[in-house]
């Protein structure tokens, strides 16, 4: 068990299949992290921004060429919030640093090409 932590870009009409799980004509996994506790309060922070409310899990955050401008601006200034959890491990920043950044690069260009970017994590 801990933090599990996922972005995709996704387009086309959302659908259900026969176990009635949502899935999209058109998606791809940008990036996955294991216990990344700083990303996970940074979109949190982002969630609540955007009206969010509720507890912050298995809930998607739809991410704009914006949100990343500040995502890239946090990571330049060393700027995303200490976070703790239960299930959530200890700051991760350094080892995920060129991951983070390599996913700036991807979702960037995926919503250029018209995805949907979005954010999901569960613990």
């Amino acid at each position: 068990m801990g933090l599990d932590q996922y972005a995709s870009a996704r387009r086309g009409e959302a659908k259900k299949d026969e176990d009635g799980y949502t899935y999209y004509e058109d998606s791809m996994e940008l990036a996955y992290w294991r216990k990344h506790p700083s990303l996970q309060g940074w979109m949190e922070e982002l969630y609540r921004e955007k009206g969010g409310d509720g507890e912050f899990n298995c809930v998607d955050v739809e991410l704009t060429l914006g949100d990343l401008d500040s995502m890239e601006e946090a990571l330049d200034e060393n700027a995303l919030p200490e976070t703790v959890g239960f299930f959530f491990g200890e700051n991760s920043e350094e080892y995920y640093a060129e991951q983070d950044r390599e996913f700036i690069r991807e979702a960037r260009a995926a919503i250029k090409k018209g995805y949907t970017v979005v954010y999901s994590s569960w613990w």
